[in-house]
């Protein structure tokens, strides 16, 4: 873990604010990719993922920009409590959500808060001289964190904003946005599960191949689930062979847990990638969505987290 401190609080759009966060004794901090994220570890111990929004212009320093949400389970509210000054403990940068190494079209679209990660990939793609566009939608102006920062960037002539609630404006017509480039793009998008969702799916109406739709979730879409129906199984570790059961009421990662099997969890709803477990025998019921369809199709990943089991056992490999 690093120790940092909060160097600046700043207000970047209505109910979003922006952390800079600096390494406590001033060294440099780890450098990161376009797409990166850090865990960050609260005060009252939770621990959330957050996007760096943009790329470091002084290495001691990181950035995080976020949204207060009336839905959230704590972390949000916690972190717009934060002042300068205060201490914390952050991890190194992980990317699951990076620029493919391709000369491609980039699209790059961003719904509301989503786009933090959005805004370092449209600085790297403009530093190393490829061609994107960048589709940014919200409510309004007020709403939409570093618009005017975004207005006046680098790359202000790649921007198109998409606000709802300006009738001048109005929502993206994201049918029309994709068409034009289903053969010869890379599609980037992270915003509320719901709008993601609904991205890839006229993406995937139009040809798009699974391998060019990258997408990063804050937060798992809702789903339709009863604890009662789900049916209790038994993981087994593959390394010691020891069996555990599974109730209806439990994750695999809470049984681990409780029988001393050390698995790295951190969203514990399926989006944040951490917990990611090799399958030797079984077949998952996937409820991340962190994996692909093709690698929900193959069957070899689980996210413990979450997931569950087809099948009476499901074997891991730990």
């Amino acid at each position: 873990m690093i120790p940092v401190v909060v160097r600046n609080v700043v207000t970047e759009a209505q109910g979003v604010v922006r952390l800079v966060l600096g390494s406590e004794d001033g060294s440099d901090l780890p450098g990161f990719e376009a797409g990166a994220h850090i865990d960050l570890h609260l005060p009252s111990g939770l621990i959330r993922q957050y996007s760096l929004c943009r790329m470091q212009s002084e290495a001691q320093y990181y950035e995080i920009a976020v949204l207060k949400d009336p839905q959230s389970r704590g972390g949000s509210s916690e972190v717009h409590r934060l002042k300068i000054g205060d201490g914390l403990l952050i991890s190194e940068p992980k990317n699951h959500f990076p620029l493919m190494d391709t000369k491609r079209h980039s699209v790059l679209v961003a719904g509301g808060i989503g786009v933090t990660p959005m805004l370092p990939m449209a600085q790297q793609l403009q530093k190393m001289g490829l061609p994107f566009e960048f589709h940014y939608c919200a409510k309004s102006p007020e709403t939409a964190a570093f618009s005017s920062a975004l207005e006046s960037s680098s790359f202000a002539d790649k921007m198109h904003f998409h606000y709802s609630q300006v009738p001048s404006s109005g929502r993206m017509d994201v049918v029309n946005v994709l068409s034009r480039h289903s053969s010869d793009s890379e599609l980037y998008i992270c915003g509320p599960a719901d709008f993601i969702s609904y991205v890839l799916l006229q993406a995937k109406m139009l040809g798009w191949p699974e391998d060019r739709m990258h997408r990063e979730f804050f937060a798992a879409p809702a789903m339709d689930e009863n604890i009662g129906d789900n049916t209790p199984f038994k993981v087994k570790i593959h390394s010691t062979g020891e069996v555990f059961d599974v109730e209806a009421d439990q994750s695999i990662f809470e049984v681990l847990d409780n029988n001393g099997v050390f698995l790295a969890v951190s969203c514990e709803s399926g989006v944040c990638g951490t917990c990611q477990t090799g399958v030797i025998e079984g077949v998952p019921d996937h409820r991340d969505v962190f994996l692909t369809d093709k690698e929900h199709a193959q069957g070899k990943l689980v996210m413990p987290c979450c997931s569950r089991s087809k099948t009476p056992v499901l074997e891991l490999d730990l």
